[in-house]
């Protein structure tokens, strides 16, 4: 059918008037659909708090007797009066964000907290304001956009519990009905918990690397008892370098090479490669390597997308040892766009471009780069004289987490196993140490804690030095299941040494 000519085109299309249409209240269902992994949706509460200006930042899990209840994390941010309480509770509410922020969506807390949870209380108080609260159900979310007010003495009475870290100004969220934690079947929550504080550690660890690498920040993981009060496990979490080698895998790198990026300008891109079959934890144990090569794009610091090619090419084995850093600009553009979950970055045609022009200050191309990587790589595959160390089960609660990282970096660990905790209890005055082989526990005798820590506070991560002999002389204690006539000898042989030595030790403390 033949076009039929009609009223001329109008460029801007024509309006009679406007109405308000304010979202159904089931609209808040759909943030708990948003597909939040749990550690991405703690890591996005914690940009908040480092928005804030926190220098401490506590995430508590809160224990009752075999039962998980709450989730909390606590900062020492400049906190929030009842106004900016409203609107950062408000689903869709508006905030500017200053340029070298990491919040961008103003989503963040709302839909992370409720994909994960069925009540999100926040409580918040400043040097100027009292502290504040506000609490969403889910339930009653969904049929009117209701928000509680938290009662102002239990803002005051949660703020003090936490003054430790809250001190004059800082936030409190809080989980309840995490749906996670119903999943715990009886006799599980110690495993559930190691396990779930492990991923924690580790994705925290690497997204946050640049923040926790400053003197002046840091994250801890605790799980407290509710009723005591009792920190029953303490975790710093450390920076995790993705870039953290400690020699290159090919002299000359890393290589800045520069890509004119059309709409950005030019764009650095930081060329690495890794030294071949590396057993460090930021190689190995950030995920599986054909995930890990590629692009790591920081926003304000802020790891954003740790590996990938973003369409630019395909993934292959031969490319496991190339990573390439890229800061984005900090003015907005067409070009990158971040996801709302902080999950990756979405680029257009222009980046693919601007990669293929890339060269660094001698002319080399980003191709060049690329096949310089992949040599690297399959040299070593023809090379089968490395030495390989034996798996070990891993260290667990009770060890520094830096020497728990130095272990882990150093020694493959078994898949599956429990990991191996170290605590100190009441045990004979003749025994300075006995070992649980089901239950993966080394039992430290507490009546000689005070030789190893001196003057300083005891911690359930004290005594390094011993707790890492330990380790090295008992793992395949556990690794190797019953016990033989030759290691039982073995260990009563270290255990009268070792009581000897800290009976010395202690003699030697009340003669000086």
């Amino acid at each position: 059918m033949p076009y039929e000519s009609g009223p001329d085109w109008q460029f801007d299309v024509p309006t009679s008037g406007s109405k308000r249409l304010p979202p159904a209240a089931r609209y808040v269902e759909s943030l708990t659909h948003q597909g939040y992994g749990f550690e991405a949706a703690i890591a996005d509460l914690i940009d908040n708090s480092i928005d804030a200006g926190a220098k401490n930042v506590v995430v508590s899990f809160s224990r009752d007797d075999d039962r998980l209840v709450s989730l909390l994390v606590v900062d020492d941010g400049h906190g929030m009066n009842d106004e900016t309480l409203d609107v950062a509770m408000t689903v869709g509410g508006q905030q500017e964000y200053s340029a070298d922020a990491l919040g961008h969506f103003g989503a963040g807390l709302k839909a992370a907290s409720l994909s994960h949870a069925d009540a999100l209380t926040v409580i918040s108080r400043t040097k100027r304001s009292p502290s504040t609260g506000r609490r969403w159900l889910t339930a009653r979310a969904h049929e009117d956009f209701t928000c509680d007010i938290v009662d102002s003495r239990y803002c005051q009475d949660l703020v003090d519990r936490y003054d430790g870290v809250i001190g004059w100004h800082g936030t409190i969220v809080r989980w309840d009905g995490v749906r996670a934690f119903w999943t715990i079947t009886a006799g599980q929550t110690d495993r559930f918990l190691n396990e779930t504080i492990e991923r924690l550690e580790t994705h925290l660890g690497l997204y946050l690397h640049r923040f926790l690498a400053r003197d002046d920040f840091h994250i801890d993981i605790v799980v407290e008892d509710v009723r005591t009060r009792e920190e029953l496990d303490h975790r710093g979490v450390e920076a995790i370098n993705p870039f953290g080698y400690r020699i290159p895998g090919r002299a000359g790198y890393p290589r800045t090479y520069t890509a004119p990026v059309e709409g950005v300008g030019d764009l650095e891109l930081e060329a690495h490669i890794w030294p071949p079959k590396s057993p460090l934890v930021a190689f190995r144990g950030i995920g599986a390597l054909a995930e890990r090569q590629g692009f790591y794009i920081y926003r304000n610091d802020r790891l954003v997308q740790a590996g990938g090619w973003n369409g630019t090419r395909s993934g292959e084995t031969h490319h496991h040892l190339a990573r390439i850093a890229i800061d984005l600009p900090s003015q907005p553009n067409r070009v990158f766009s971040l996801t709302v979950k902080k999950d990756g970055i979405n680029v257009t045609p222009a980046f693919a471009r601007g990669l293929e022009q890339a060269t660094d200050s001698g002319g080399s191309s980003f191709t060049q780069y690329l096949s310089e990587a992949e040599k690297v790589y399959r040299d070593a595959a023809r090379r089968s004289t490395e030495v390989q160390r034996k798996e070990v089960i891993p260290p667990g609660k009770g060890v520094d987490p830096k020497l728990k990282r130095t272990l882990r970096d150093e020694l493959p660990a078994l898949e599956g196993e429990d990991p191996i905790t170290f605590r100190w209890e009441a045990l004979p005055s003749d025994v300075f140490f006995d070992i649980d082989r089901e239950e993966h526990v080394v039992r430290l005798n507490k009546e000689f804690r005070q030789a190893f820590n001196g003057e300083r506070r005891a911690g359930s991560n004290d005594a390094p030095v011993l707790k890492a002999m330990l380790y090295l002389m008992l793992e395949k204690n556990f690794r190797m299941g019953r016990s033989s006539a030759q290691r039982d000898d073995e260990m009563a042989l270290w255990n009268s040494i070792l009581l000897s030595a800290v009976h010395c030790e202690l003699t030697r403390g009340e003669a000086l």
